[in-house]
């Protein structure tokens, strides 16, 4: 006896293998198209692991050489750039210190230098007094007078004397006011003082004045001859407008040739005498300076 309440139609074992035919694709000859290349899907697993590589630290090492494990293009530039902006506040960070380091360096020589040549000065003030750092200047103790008629002596001679401000001119000039002497007295005094000073080319006439060893003088080649010595390269006289003397040249210092009638600058030369007369010899601490010979690049 069949039941009332069955409700649905009863399909056959062929129906349902037609209706699955229909929804399957099949190809011209009713063959089914087997899919070849299956869609591969990550499993729950290796997302989550994917996710861990991404955010540990031990991931985002040798960025510039490999792609990092887990991480899309725009989070590895992000990283990279990341990167590049703390090699270079790192880079910035040295340098800076190395030029702090430089400039505190400095500071502390030219320190200590000051320190030094001050120190310097003051054991010199004692043979010397105006040679005292910490001595007043003279020039403010001199009547406008006074000091408007140094201040015209120190022009004058400042066209004479090479190698001196007109400041250093005007003080020792002041102290020598300062201390009683008339302003024509100090003028002789100061222009006779500054042109014997170590350091600078002295008149070949007042050689004989000079009370140190090694002197610069300036002049023309007058003659030359031959040497009496083998020791010797050159041999011979300079003058200029105060007077005349003989210089040797010691093979030993390779020295420039000098020619007769050049004008020559001679400085640090030994100082001697020759035959009852002072002579300068150019050693290998002696500088020969050429003024008129044409620089070797024109």
């Amino acid at each position: 006896m069949s039941s009332n309440n069955a409700s649905g139609k009863v399909v056959s074992v062929d129906e349902q293998a037609l209706e699955q035919a229909d929804e399957r694709a099949v190809d011209a000859d009713g063959f089914e198209v087997v899919e070849e290349t299956p869609e591969l899907r990550a499993t729950v697993e290796q997302e989550t692991q994917a996710k861990v590589d991404a955010n540990h630290p031990d991931g985002i090492k040798e960025t510039s050489k490999e792609r990092i494990q887990g991480a899309t293009l725009e989070q590895e530039e992000r990283i990279q750039a990341r990167e590049a902006e703390l090699e270079r506040i790192s880079v910035r960070a040295k340098v800076s210190k190395q030029d702090g380091r430089a400039k505190r360096a400095r500071d502390i020589a030219a320190k200590r230098s000051a320190e030094r040549r001050r120190e310097f000065q003051k054991r010199a003030a004692s043979v010397t007094p105006m040679a005292d750092p910490e001595r007043p200047d003279p020039r403010e103790e001199l009547s406008q007078d006074e000091l408007s008629s140094v201040n015209e002596q120190t022009r004058r001679l400042s066209e004479k004397l090479d190698g001196w401000t007109r400041a250093a001119i005007s003080r020792r000039l002041a102290e020598r006011v300062v201390e009683g002497a008339s302003l024509m007295s100090a003028v002789v005094g100061v222009h006779e003082e500054l042109q014997t000073a170590p350091g600078h080319v002295i008149p070949i006439g007042k050689l004989e004045d000079v009370n140190r060893k090694e002197v610069s003088i300036k002049g023309r080649v007058d003659t030359l001859w031959e040497p009496s010595h083998p020791s010797i390269a050159q041999v011979g006289l300079i003058e200029d407008e105060s007077g005349r003397i003989r210089v040797t040249v010691w093979k030993n210092s390779r020295a420039p040739w000098m020619e007769e009638g050049e004008q020559v600058t001679i400085r640090g030369a030994a100082r001697n005498w020759y035959e009852g007369r002072v002579s300068l010899a150019v050693t290998g601490w002696t500088t020969m300076f050429f003024p008129e010979r044409g620089r070797w690049w024109e």
